[in-house]
């Protein structure tokens, strides 16, 4: 595993045209009509993501025949402002069963008003993983969280409208 200092935490923010609450209803409520169906490390064809609410609440995918593929647990569950999740994937795209071994994405949902929300997306502890940093270089880029959260966006907004800017 790579050492702490050595994989640097990915920060994403995104401004959404959506208040607080909203936001916060998409993101866990609504997650697979904006989560790239590509996005998937199970076996059968992608049918949807599961976000159960509350600590202790599985993250998980569902094919297409009904299987299940976790990709992680709730750690903190603060509705409308801050998401905590484990993320048990692997730099080979498989799920680890290890919470020890798993990173971490805390998502912050800060008003900016009363129809705008800013999310703030950390994912860290990426030492933490098999493959660390391949998963880095992964989820870092454009196609990776920067795309998501302009996904996320754009259906939080109602699904109008330019992708919004992130940084």
């Amino acid at each position: 595993m790579d050492s702490p200092s050595t994989i640097p935490a990915i920060r994403r923010t995104i401004t959404v045209d959506a208040p607080v609450e909203h936001a916060f209803r998409v993101f866990t409520e609504s997650i697979t009509s904006w989560w790239p169906a590509e996005y998937h490390i199970g076996r059968a064809e992608f049918a949807e993501t599961v976000l159960q609410p509350g600590e202790g609440g599985r993250w998980y995918e569902r094919g297409t025949d009904g299987s299940e593929c976790d990709w992680g647990r709730v750690l903190a569950w603060e509705p409308p402002h801050r998401l905590l999740l484990t993320w048990q994937i692997s730099g080979e795209w498989q799920h680890d069963p290890d919470a020890a071994r798993a990173s971490e994405i805390e998502v912050r949902f800060i008003a900016a008003g009363p129809d705008q929300t800013v999310v703030e997306l950390e994912h860290r502890h990426l030492d933490r993983l098999a493959g660390g940093r391949a998963m880095h270089d992964a989820v870092g880029g454009d196609g990776g969280w920067t795309g998501v959260l302009q996904r996320f966006a754009k259906m939080a907004a109602g699904g109008a409208g330019q992708p919004p800017a992130t940084s």
